[in-house]
C-alpha cells in the first residue's frame, strides 16, 4: 500500500500512543535510548501519514498530555515543532 493511500491518524490514537510510550519510559520498560528511538520514529510516521482533524482538534487531544506531565516539556516542544503545530 502506498503512503498516499494510508488513512490519517486520529489525534486520540496519537494521545494514546504517547501515553503508552511515556508510561514505558517512566516504568523502565524503555531505556532512554529506546524511548528516544520510539519517540523519533513516531514523529516520523506521523509526518508521513498525517493527522486527521484541524490544528485546534489535534492540540485539544494532545495538550492534556503536556499539562499533566505525561509528555516532558522538551519532548512536547519537539513534537509540536516537527509536526508543524507550533
Amino acid at each position: 500500500m502506498s503512503e498516499e493511500k494510508l488513512k490519517p491518524i486520529a489525534p486520540t490514537r496519537i494521545a494514546k500512543e504517547l501515553r503508552q510510550l511515556s508510561e514505558g519510559r517512566k516504568s523502565g520498560k524503555y531505556a532512554p535510548d529506546e524511548y528516544e528511538h520510539r519517540f523519533s520514529r513516531m514523529i516520523s510516521e506521523l509526518r508521513d501519514r498525517r493527522i486527521s482533524g484541524t490544528r485546534a482538534e489535534i492540540l485539544a487531544a494532545l495538550t492534556p498530555l503536556k499539562e499533566d506531565g505525561t509528555v516532558p516539556d522538551a519532548d512536547w516542544a519537539r513534537l509540536v515543532r516537527q509536526l508543524g503545530l507550533a
